[in-house]
């Protein structure tokens, strides 16, 4: 009768007290996504990370270097790490795009960006952002879980392990794929490792119907649906009764709860019909370029509005990964993604909600100051770079119209106040009110945490 017909379950026992919530990191006897105090008083509440998959080019978008304008067409006075040496070039590539400040604050920026540019006082600029893993795969797990190696929780995943959410509703973790393909690594991006399953990243399809499985089957009428379902709680309960401690197996009963809440709540979360045609405009969702981009920001903006917790949306594999054709594939790049990013920035202030909302925006890294493919000028790409690229971040308690850390006089290393994927995670567990050291889960004999013992620390100076 589907998974949203099973979970319909729920609706038996959604009357029974709640419990003390436990905190995070105490083993707690259960696992669910009331709300749990945080321990420190919060900047932000929320989160929608716009994950830019491929590597954006920090040289040509974000980090103006006149060195490189100088050294064009002539070798590089250093050595480079090519990840791909068999198209590699020592030649120096100066960007094509042309920077200039924007805002009270004075931010750099190339012309690619127009629309970001209307908002640099809101943002801060990360330019010293390094993983040092020069593979994709590698690099977005660091980023996105911590460590290299796949299979440990999402940043997703911890947050709503830590906190929860306020919305019963909906998952407290949502993620938005592009309707070309997933991202490097797959599913993997938004798994819950070895948290309880309820805490992996729920998925909204690019399209209709968003997510699976939602309504029951047209033949099932509301009462056999009732009797079924009544006859199915049953079951449940008395197997868990029998089987005391069965994480998976309680969090499996909650994930179908959770779904049976989800029949009506997400269909009004992901229904844009009651959005203004300004705010459409806005985002550009009536404008085929940026149409399928801006519909998901706009969905993770109504998503955070109902209290979901943590929303990631990601570009298609290799979206941004210009070995080659840079001329062409980064403007258009940039076309599909700048205007709805800046609109997602721009409503949740309107709506005051940015206060408490970080947006997060960046690659798993950058790219090389040097020549790929050098077969002519509108031929040539840039290698990977993961030693020093850019990100940005907005809101939930970033500093506006900031720039944080540089990289050398050719953009190739992060050189001035290093920002690392270890200090990115601490710097927001913090502005959520959760301790590092302190958000942990046992597993395999130990504590293990999100930082899992690196050395990342609370940035301060980014924080408002």
């Amino acid at each position: 009768m589907s998974i949203g017909s099973l979970a319909l379950a729920w609706l038996l026992n959604q009357e029974r007290a709640a419990a003390a919530p436990a905190k995070p990191g105490t083993r707690p006897m259960h696992f669910d996504l009331k709300p749990k105090p945080p321990q420190h008083p919060p900047r932000a509440t929320a989160m929608i990370s716009l994950f830019m998959q491929g590597g954006p080019s920090h040289l040509d978008m974000f980090d103006p270097k006149p060195t490189l304008d100088r050294y064009d067409g002539k070798p590089f006075p250093g050595e480079i790490k090519y990840d791909n040496a068999a198209q590699a070039s020592s030649k120096c590539l100066a960007s094509p795009w042309k920077f200039a400040k924007h805002g009270e604050c004075g931010m750099e920026l190339s012309e690619l960006l127009p629309h970001l540019a209307e908002v640099v006082d809101d943002i801060t600029l990360v330019r010293s952002t390094h993983t040092g893993v020069n593979n994709h795969e590698q690099s977005i797990n660091a980023l996105n879980t911590g460590q290299i190696l796949k299979g440990r929780p999402a940043l997703g995943s911890w947050l709503t392990y830590g906190l929860g959410t306020e919305c019963q509703n909906l998952p407290a973790y949502m993620v938005l794929t592009d309707p070309n393909s997933l991202p490097v690594g797959g599913v993997w991006n938004w798994s819950n490792g070895w948290l309880p399953s309820l805490y992996q990243g729920t998925v909204v399809r690019p399209r209709e119907p968003r997510i699976l499985n939602l309504a029951p089957p047209p033949d099932v009428d509301d009462v056999s649906q009732r009797e079924y379902l009544d006859y199915l709680g049953r079951l449940n309960r008395d197997h868990l009764r029998q089987r005391p401690g069965e994480l998976d197996l309680e969090a499996r009963i909650a994930s179908y709860e959770l779904a049976a809440r989800m029949q009506e709540a997400a269909k009004e979360a992901l229904d844009l019909s009651d959005e203004s045609p300004a705010t459409l405009k806005l985002y550009g969702v009536d404008d085929p370029t940026t149409r399928d981009f801006a519909t998901r920001c706009l969905i993770a903006r109504r998503l955070v509005e109902r209290g979901v917790r943590f929303v990631q949306i990601f570009t298609r594999n290799q979206f941004w990964d210009h070995h080659g054709s840079i001329r062409k594939s980064l403007p258009a790049a940039c076309r599909y993604t700048d205007k709805p990013s800046a609109a997602l920035v721009k409503d949740l202030k309107s709506r005051g909600l940015l206060d408490t909302t970080v947006v997060h925006w960046g690659g798993e890294m950058g790219r090389l100051p040097v020549i790929q493919n050098d077969a002519g000028p509108e031929k040539v790409g840039r290698d990977h770079n993961t030693y020093g690229f850019s990100m940005w971040l907005a809101g939930g308690g970033f500093r506006g119209g900031y720039v944080h850390g540089a990289t050398d006089e050719f953009g190739h290393h992060a050189v001035e106040n290093v920002f690392t994927h270890n200090d990115f995670h601490a710097t927001l567990l913090h502005l959520f009110g959760l301790d590092p050291e302190q958000l942990y889960f046992e597993h395999n004999g130990r504590k293990q945490s999100l930082l899992d013992g690196k050395a990342g620390k609370v940035v301060h100076e980014v924080l408002s």
